[in-house]
């Protein structure tokens, strides 16, 4: 059906307040990562210690991405959005009443178990409102507020903790949620699809069909292993930069925004790589995949990190393996809604979530026992190995699919 220029219009509007989440989704979730160096002193916390409250995060966030997938699809982005933004901003406020390790761990879980709903309810979003050949620059834009929000991070949760505590710092950001509820109940309505939806899967497929697919399998395999290299610069970079490079925690709100300010750009330039590939002729699905395998390629360039002495070149580094990763993320997230049903698009990006919040559990446990008993080097070397092993999986399970429109 032809869209008025109106509801043209409203979509990018959509799009800038699923952006504006994200960007509250990472920044609730910065604070842990650029207060660990406070926090590891103030609770007497090893790496292990660290990775353990890192773990729980994950433990609930992976455990409902599923689960926050479905709800999507059945109560749909509005109000599936609006539950996990009061859930994870309630929690994320929370962490300032922590007392002890084992509190800001239970706190910790309760913010993944919210913050588990965004990605879901974004992409099942996306798909209501726009047509295949935009949908990964779409995604890329919103999706770019995990990099915005983590640039904002350092600079904004550094002067907070200097200037008052860490606890004004997660109570400061956790209560902006409360006022991004307001426009995105105003403004956004569910839209019917647009335009072409699912190049694999029919949409009488019952659900649980979902995990008999091998195009599931492969995106959950490439998920697995390309989103714990992301959970690894997130939460453990500041740390590295404390513990490795000697940075106060001054220097490390200085750089430790440009990392992933070159994720966010890499989100844009990925969704609007693959959008240049469809219009050329090639498939969807091939697309986002083609500019995956590249960026794969791109991030191993992360494990020169720890060989460098400058610490402004280890940033650097760190930068364009997370550039390469930004534009793998736009790729990989827009995958649902191009391969499967309206109506399966939430579960299949939960499913997938879950697959990454598994990866992302175990090299974080990996991470803290690694780093205690070694060094970060290890750490560096297989987060430029995983994205190619998760391309290669992608590639083969999916195989079929590697072909001209």
């Amino acid at each position: 059906m032809p869209r008025t220029p109106a509801l043209a219009t409203e979509r990018w509007w959509i799009v800038g307040l699923l952006f504006l989440a994200t960007v509250l989704n990472y920044l609730d979730r910065q604070v842990l990562s650029v207060t660990a160096p406070v926090l590891r002193h103030e609770f007497g916390m090893a790496a292990t210690g660290y990775s353990r409250i890192v773990f729980a995060f994950l433990l609930a966030y992976t455990a409902m991405q599923a689960v926050m997938g479905r709800v999507v699809d059945l109560l749909g982005p509005k109000r599936g959005l609006s539950i996990a933004m009061i859930w994870w901003s309630t929690a994320a406020a929370l962490h300032a009443l922590a007392g002890s390790v084992f509190q800001l761990g239970f706190f910790r879980f309760l913010l993944g178990m919210g913050e588990a709903g965004n990605w879901p309810a974004s992409v099942k979003a996306i798909q209501q409102h726009f047509p295949p050949k935009e949908r990964a620059l779409a995604v890329g834009i919103f999706n770019s507020g995990s990099a915005v929000g983590a640039v904002m991070a350092p600079p904004i949760i550094t002067w907070l903790t200097i200037a008052y505590s860490w606890r004004a710092a997660f109570l400061g950001t956790g209560l902006l949620g409360f006022l991004w509820i307001v426009p995105w109940t105003i403004m956004n309505r569910e839209a019917p699809n647009a335009g072409e939806v699912s190049t694999v899967v029919a949409a009488r497929s019952p659900w649980r069909d979902l995990l008999t697919t091998r195009h599931m399998w492969g995106l959950m395999a490439a998920r697995f292993c390309g989103d714990p290299v992301w959970w690894f610069y997130v939460f453990w970079l500041p740390d590295y930069l404390s513990h490795e490079r000697h940075l106060s925690l001054v220097s490390i709100g200085t750089v430790a925004w440009l990392p992933f300010l070159t994720a966010g750009l890499g989100n844009v330039v990925g969704g609007w790589a693959s959008g240049i590939l469809i219009r050329k002729g090639v498939s969807a699905t091939f697309a986002r995949k083609q500019v995956m395998a590249i960026c794969a390629g791109l991030m191993t360039i992360g494990v020169f990190t720890v060989r460098v002495q400058n610490n402004w070149l280890a940033v650097g580094l760190v930068s364009l393996a997370t550039f390469a990763y930004g534009c793998w993320a736009t790729n990989i997230l827009t995958l649902p809604a191009d391969t499967f049903a309206a109506d399966r698009v939430g579960a299949a990006a939960g499913l997938a979530g879950m697959a990454a919040g598994i990866g992302g559990m175990l090299t974080t446990l990996a991470i803290g026992w690694i780093v205690d008993h070694f060094s970060y080097a290890p750490v560096f070397s297989a987060a430029a190995l995983l994205p190619l092993l998760g391309a290669a999986g992608l590639f083969v399970s999916s195989s079929r699919l590697a072909s001209r429109s």
